[in-house]
């Protein structure tokens, strides 16, 4: 009986960990085949310290509202205003990470940023989703730690899989 309890838990484990490779390799395609990498990449595990770092959110307000990466300022990505930006943040060598979901919407935004004159801006590869895929927290609109990270739709929310899922029906 013991045998086939530790055989249960060993085969669920192992389909567990396939679910969740096979998911990672699929938004490895998908970045793949969305990104251009016209702005340099930066992983999550790259990254030491939020502090040396502006953040820059790609995402639109409801989004941010929901959760983003603590001190990040919301730009959002519709009425991305590169003026504003060299308004407020005049140092063009400032580190920059500019992300949004899981980075095509902030890779658009880093090539305008770029195109602005500024030096050192990376996208975050894998966007907010892979930060919360890899257990890095998150706050909602006044500063708290949350779970959740809006996914724009049910569809997108599968490339969210650590985190409570916010999306509209």
């Amino acid at each position: 009986m013991r045998y086939i309890k530790a055989t249960v838990v060993l085969l669920l484990f192992l389909s567990l960990k396939s679910v969740t490779f096979g998911q990672s390799k699929k938004i490895e395609r998908l970045l793949k085949n969305n990104l251009k990498e016209s702005v340099p990449i930066l992983r999550v595990s790259e990254i030491e310290s939020n502090a040396d770092y502006l953040f820059l959110d790609a995402r639109e307000t409801k989004e941010f509202q929901t959760s983003h990466i603590e001190g990040a300022i919301p730009i959002g990505f519709d009425f991305f205003d590169v003026q504003k930006i060299e308004q407020s943040y005049p140092n063009k060598t400032r580190p920059i990470i500019v992300y949004c979901s899981i980075g095509v919407r902030s890779e658009l935004v880093g090539e305008k940023l770029r195109a602005a004159g500024y030096t050192n801006v990376y996208n975050l590869y894998g966007g907010i989703f892979e930060w919360k895929n890899q257990s890095k927290q998150v706050v909602d609109s006044v500063g708290v730690p949350t779970e959740k990270v809006h996914t724009y739709s049910k569809e997108w929310s599968r490339w969210l899989s650590n985190g409570e899922k916010i999306y509209e029906d």
